[in-house]
């Protein structure tokens, strides 16, 4: 005991205890922190393609070492990668999103540019750098254990005000907008409320849990299985285009028939 009690005097007890405690606290963080999708079985050679792909393609715009750039006014290039995780490339870019073609405010949905394995190497690079979401597991894919009744409700309360109810997208402010989200493949949809892309917020496991998304997942491919029972659906865009259909109608109507009346008169 006396031993011990010379030893907590020591100039770097202190020191040692700091680093147990720093030691105990990120192991219970990365023991608690939320596991939502798969762990990627990623090996070294996935990860040296990766980066060579990413340096071909993507280190122009987010730099050599991922870490983003910006140019000489301070505005934003591309931001860092690190710690988006493998979910956020794999949307990204097997949804042609990226690489870009061109700058705008906000990168469009277009054919891929790079295939599915290239995509797989990309996302081990950038998982690679830091922690962040994985690309779902099939289990929160599979909609025959959704309830779409549930994702129904979660999607209007969480999801519409943007994207609206039916899932036709929307316009948002500066030139953006919330792209349509029926006919979308279910793993871009889970990584997509997983990562929060553009200016999508995150929904996490604090927000939406697994068993959540699958829902959400299952009523959107409910939505697009059923179509629009009520007849044409003129965009799905509310009392906007229902308006200008009606009043093309009425005035096409009205003017013919008062170029009928008016052929009468003579």
């Amino acid at each position: 005991m006396k031993a011990l009690a010379a030893r907590r005097h020591h100039p770097m007890a202190l020191l040692v205890i700091l680093l147990l405690a720093l030691v105990a606290t990120g192991g219970l963080y990365a023991a608690l922190q939320p596991q939502t999708a798969q762990a990627e079985a990623y090996t070294e050679s996935d990860v040296e393609a990766g980066e060579a792909l990413f340096l071909a393609n993507c280190a122009t715009c987010h730099g050599r070492d991922a870490a983003g750039l910006t140019d000489a006014d301070g505005s934003t290039l591309g931001p860092s990668l690190i710690g988006v995780g493998a979910a956020a490339v794999d949307f990204q870019v097997g949804t042609g999103r990226m690489p870009m073609q061109a700058s705008g405010a906000q990168a469009r949905e277009k054919p891929q540019q790079m295939n599915e394995e290239q995509t797989r190497q990309l996302s081990a690079y950038v998982a690679s750098l830091g922690p962040g979401p994985s690309v779902p597991d099939e289990e929160w894919l599979d909609t025959s254990k959704g309830n779409a009744e549930r994702g129904g409700e979660i999607f209007r309360i969480n999801c519409a005000m943007c994207h609206n109810a039916a899932g036709a997208g929307g316009a948002l402010t500066r030139g953006k907008y919330a792209p349509p989200v029926v006919g979308v493949e279910g793993k871009h949809v889970y990584e997509a409320m997983d990562t929060g892309p553009q200016n999508m917020p995150v929904f996490n496991e604090t927000n939406l849990s697994p068993e959540d998304k699958r829902d959400v997942i299952t009523y959107l491919e409910t939505l697009e299985e059923t179509g629009s029972p009520g007849g044409i659906s003129l965009g799905s865009l509310g009392p906007v285009t229902e308006g200008l259909y009606a009043w093309t109608i009425i005035l096409s109507l009205l003017l013919g028939a008062a170029v009928w009346l008016g052929a009468k008169a003579k």
